[in-house]
């Protein structure tokens, strides 16, 4: 099952963002308030919401502000906002300066507002092809992210778990699901912080990003890292000591299982020979085949000239 959506709350006037907390989560919402402030995007990058509702009516610049960056990353473009309005300010409000998906006046008619935000996320799903659980691009997103890319210096990189399987069998569905969302945030920060690019999930525990070519090899060894540090922190220390735990293996044979780790599959888009999305797979998929020869995390980089 997946967890309820989250709400981030902002807004200057703390006992509105307290009271509407409160009715949020009596709906099953995780709730969240929050005033304006230099770190609200940093917040938001470390926990990023599925709703974001913002008060404009007690700090206007701040909320035109937050808006504004908030739309212009890629991956926060999606996640719907609702503002809240004076309504003295209904008739003249500037609607092409606030990109908002939606607006309830105060005070607050609080069905109305339920009612706004169920179709929030009705209109999300429809219109938008995000995986539910790490809220990364599709199938769809990611086809045209590769066809973009083609002729240009930029690298197409697949990313898959080893041993994830037996992990999910092992431990749970529940805890494969912090796997997924995990790997999710370290290679979108990852990403975005060498200048940025794409993140897509393509399904299951299989994962693309793009990024430049000249940073492709400093990405693919921060992600890397950071998984490999991160995942430790899913096993006792007894497991971690000997490297393996016991567990299922596809043909339902019990077996040391390794412990958690990644490989990544780069091709550059530069080349001639890449022209359409199914030779990008073809090359990945031989890419795949050669990192996952050896135990550990590694990435592999295809420097073939053609």
């Amino acid at each position: 099952m997946l967890p309820s959506p989250r709400i981030s709350l902002v807004s200057s006037d703390a006992q509105l963002t307290s009271h509407l907390q409160l009715r949020l989560q009596s709906r099953g919402y995780q709730a969240a308030g929050m005033p304006y402030s230099n770190g609200i995007l940093g917040v938001f990058y470390s926990d990023p919401p599925d709703l974001l509702i913002i008060d404009l009516s007690s700090d206007a610049p701040a909320g035109t502000a937050t808006i504004t960056a908030l739309r212009s990353d890629s991956f926060f473009s999606t996640i719907p906002i609702i503002g809240l309005i004076s309504p003295t300010d209904y008739d003249v409000f500037q609607w092409e300066t606030y990109p908002l998906d939606d607006f309830v006046c105060l005070p607050l008619d609080f069905s109305e507002l339920f009612s706004r935000i169920a179709l929030s996320f009705s209109r999300l799903r429809r219109i938008f092809d995000n995986n539910p659980l790490t809220r990364l691009p599709g199938n769809t997103s990611i086809q045209r992210a590769i066809k973009e890319a083609m002729g240009k210096p930029l690298a197409v990189c697949y990313v898959d778990i080893n041993h994830f399987k037996p992990y999910n069998d092992a431990f749970g569905f529940s805890h494969g699901d912090e796997v997924l969302r995990m790997l999710a945030r370290i290679m979108f920060n990852t990403v975005r912080d060498a200048g940025g690019g794409f993140c897509g999930h393509i399904g299951g525990d299989d994962f693309v990003f793009v990024t430049s070519l000249a940073q492709v090899e400093p990405v693919c060894q921060t992600i890397i890292n950071h998984f490999d540090r991160i995942v430790l922190d899913l096993f006792d220390e007894a497991t971690k000591r000997q490297g393996y735990y016991n567990g299922t293996n596809r043909k339902g044979e019990m077996e040391k299982i390794p412990l958690l780790s990644i490989v990544i599959a780069a091709v550059p888009m530069n080349s001639d020979k890449i022209r359409h999305v199914a030779k990008v797979v073809e090359v990945a998929a031989e890419l795949k085949r050669l990192a996952k020869e050896a135990e550990g995390s590694r990435y592999v980089l295809d420097q073939r000239k053609g």
